[in-house]
């Protein structure tokens, strides 16, 4: 008999066989809306778009070979393969001189940042992770952007070598942040993944500062990139399957 899952807050709730399962989905526990899988399953999918699941009778069983793969945008399942990037040139390019012009004026900085990363992130096609999405602020990151301009401003008026070796530090730092920031507030279908970068701020800095070297010896710095871009994967929690993906369905 078949198990089902069902994701609430990011979080898996489960197994329950398929008559509690039918319970939960009468007394509106599970709603249509709601991020369901079982053995078979490429992925987590919403309950409406499980024919028979939501609306009357059992659970349907889902044969062990799982679905066909769906391939598109905007389709709502899951689908399983390999990460991948859909978006078009064209619009890639002039999304991206945007971005660029608008750090350049810094005011618009952080909304520009946002915009720019709410285009991308749905761009990213993840296997069992269904419509991602960016639900991000621009207001989370004003208060320290615009602190670390005006820091910059006044030890430039200062003049002190010290104080601009620690503004250096410092700005390693918040992108440090930043990167938490954007993993923390990534999303699917709607729902947080509940991921969080757990990276340390002096892992951080030490790969950024031995990047900085190795662009010395011009070829090192490929070697020195690909190893800080393994770590950092490393260093993303909650893509496990037991936070949000029963064993099998990744």
């Amino acid at each position: 008999m078949a198990s089902w899952f069902y994701a609430s807050e990011g979080k898996q709730q489960g197994p329950f066989p398929e008559g509690q399962f039918r319970d939960l989905i009468a007394q509106g526990v599970v709603r249509p809306d709601t991020l369901v899988w079982t053995e078979g399953m490429a992925g987590w999918q919403k309950a409406a778009e499980i024919p028979g699941l939501v609306g009357g009778g059992a659970p349907p069983m889902i044969p062990a070979g799982g679905p066909p793969t769906m391939g598109g945008r905007g389709n709502g399942g899951a689908a399983g393969g390999s990460l991948s990037v859909d978006f078009g040139i064209l619009e890639f390019t002039w999304r991206s001189i945007v971005m660029l012009i608008g750090m350049c004026f810094v005011i618009p900085a952080p909304w520009v940042f946002v915009w720019y990363t709410k285009w991308i992130v749905p761009c990213v096609k993840v296997p069992g992770r269904p419509n991602l999405s960016f639900t991000g602020n621009a207001m989370a990151l004003v208060p320290w952007f615009f602190g670390f301009i005006v820091l910059a401003i006044a030890i430039g008026f200062i003049g002190s070598q010290l104080l601009s070796n620690l503004l250096f530090l410092v700005q390693i730092v918040l992108y440090w942040l930043l990167i938490k920031w954007i993993v923390a507030n990534l999303a699917s279908n709607g729902q947080p993944l509940g991921l969080s970068f757990t990276g340390s701020v002096w892992a951080y800095v030490g790969w950024d500062l031995l990047f900085a070297i190795s662009i010395i010896t011009i070829i090192g710095w490929a070697w020195v990139a690909a190893a800080q871009m393994r770590w950092f994967c490393r260093s993303i929690e909650g893509t496990r399957q037991t936070e949000l993906a029963p064993r099998g369905s990744l």
